[in-house]
């Protein structure tokens, strides 16, 4: 059975990704995580291939 838009609109990434318009400069993935770096900066790793960039 499929997901429903209900499920997908829940999951962080997919809400993430719609708002963000993130892809990955690497694979071109538009699964990205958003983390913070330990000087406060902002930096994205793609969750498919694990490329960094800031």
């Amino acid at each position: 059975m499929a997901a429903s838009g209900f499920e997908e609109a829940s999951d962080p990434l997919v809400t993430a990704r719609s708002r963000s318009g993130l892809s990955c400069p690497s694979c071109g993935s538009a699964h990205v995580a958003q983390v913070l770096g330990d000087n406060g900066g902002v930096s994205y790793v793609c969750t498919s291939c694990g490329h960094s960039w800031s």
